[in-house]
């Protein structure tokens, strides 16, 4: 059975959108509401892994933030958030399982800074 030309065109161009689609296509959509108070959990350098004592990161619902007295707002794009105020930017990348990560360059290579969000329920806090 042989197509008319322009039904094999269709048929050729609605292949290409449905492929488009499907590779084009999330694969694990997150929720876009990152608000919470995050503690930091762990530091990396030099490959080592230490406990981190840095004041926790706050993000609130109106779309602010406090980092250890900075102060300033944020904004979600697909698995980054974007910290910022008048003067600085800084990006991270969201994970699963509550995570930001922010990776930079220090005086002595790249670290690597892990906060995780902690979720009370019931008077008991756990990482979620």
């Amino acid at each position: 059975m042989r197509l008319a030309l322009g039904t094999q065109r269709v048929l050729l161009i609605l292949l290409c959108v449905a492929g488009g689609t499907f590779i084009c296509s999330p694969s694990q959509a997150r929720p876009r509401n990152i608000a919470g108070s995050y503690e930091c959990t762990q530091v990396r350098q030099h490959g080592n892994l230490a406990p981190c004592r840095s004041a926790p990161l706050v993000l609130k619902k109106d779309g602010s933030f406090e980092l250890r007295g900075w102060e300033g707002n944020y904004q979600v794009d697909g698995d980054w958030v974007e910290l910022s105020d008048s003067v600085l930017k800084s990006r991270a990348q969201i994970k699963p399982g509550h995570k930001i990560i922010f990776r930079y360059r220090g005086k002595d290579g790249p670290v690597e800074v892990i906060y995780e969000r902690r979720l009370a329920a019931l008077d008991k806090v756990s990482l979620g």
